[in-house]
Formats: C-alpha cells, structure tokens, sequence
C-alpha cells in the first residue's frame, strides 16, 4: 500500500532486508582437499613395469626423464646385477659407478667385441702419436733455434772483421789525413821536407 508525504510524493512501501540467517546467504564451503601429488616412477622402475617405492635403490640415478640410460644399462648388466652392485657400495660412490656402469654400457653397444677396453686403447694409440709428433717439433725448434744463434754468430764474427780490416788498412795507409789545414801529407817519404818551390 503507497503512503503519500506532505510534498506529494508517493514512497512504496521497504521490504524487508533479508536476514543473515535466511535461506538465501550462501553456505561457505569447507575447503576441498589438495589433489594428490602424483610421483612419477623413474625410469627404471617403468621400463621393468614396477611399482617404484619410496626408497627405490635407482630411483635417485635414473630419474624418469633419462630412460635410455637405464635401457642401455639393463641391455648390457642387466636390471639384477645393476641392484646387486649398487647395494654393495656405499651411498657416496654409486653416483660414479652407475656413471661408470652406463659408459661401459655403451662402449660395449658400439664394440661388442673390446668394449671400453677397445676405446682406451684407441685413445693411448692416439696420445702415443701426439707424443711422437710432439717430440718431432720440439726437435725442429731447437735445430732451427740452434741455426739462428750460429747465424746471428757469424755475422757477428764477419761485422768484427770488417772493422778490424778497416782499421788495419787505414793505419797501414802511408797517408795521414790532417785536420787542421785539410790535406793529406805523405809521411812515408822524404818528399815533403825537401820540396821547394819553384818560384820565389
């Protein structure tokens, strides 16, 4: 029903503001649970098919994102011996032996026959070249260091010369240069003294 105040304006009538404990509030939730954090089996245990525990021996050396390092383990050592060797070591060196294990692993792919054994010896054919090579040029740098030093020598030796030659010829030289009135006087006759000239 609309009332009318004394400006003339008619005002309908308020509803009622809803209570905050009507139907129509929404009902908070309670907060749903965290999805499960879902472990990737490493690459071991997936290539075999297994459930990977918590403390799986390999799960910490083939981790899920490297399974063809664990194929080519397996292939060559086998899934057995690869855990029998890592429960043999202490924790600190099965970093460096399953290191070891998969290069082996792969030598022996390449060679079936020498493996990693047929590798080293490639590699000490090639240090024992380097070495041969090596001391080739250390015996051509000294014979050519060897022949700088008798050439820088014999030029030496012929620069001495020449000048103790030169010196030899000017002090043999029976002329005499004089400084003081710029002429030459032939000291190794008499010459000079008994010339006379011949108008007076």
């Amino acid at each position: 029903m609309e009332s009318s105040d004394t400006t003339g304006k008619t005002t309908s009538p308020k509803s009622p503001s809803p209570s905050p404990t009507s139907s129509t509030s929404p009902v908070a939730s309670p907060p749903s649970p965290l999805p499960p954090i879902v472990v990737s089996p490493c690459a071991a245990c997936k290539i075999l098919r297994r459930r990977c525990a918590d403390k799986c021996i390999l799960a910490p050396y083939f981790p899920p994102t490297e399974p063809l390092k664990f194929t080519t383990s397996h292939k060559v050592f086998g899934a057995s011996n690869i855990i029998k060797l890592l429960q043999e070591l202490p924790e600190s060196q099965r970093a460096d032996a399953v290191s070891s294990m998969v290069y082996e692993a792969n030598a022996r792919i390449r060679d079936p026959v020498y493996g990693c054994a047929g590798a080293i010896c490639q590699l000490q054919k090639q240090v024992s070249q380097l070495q041969t090579e090596l001391a080739k040029t250390k015996a051509e740098l000294l014979n050519t260091q060897t022949q700088r030093a008798n050439l820088v020598a014999i030029i030496c030796m012929e620069a001495a010369h020449s000048q103790s030659q030169s010196q030899l010829d000017l002090a043999a030289s029976p002329y005499t240069f004089h400084g003081n009135n710029g002429g030459f006087s032939d000291e190794g006759n008499n010459l000079g003294a008994a010339w006379e000239p011949l108008w007076t």
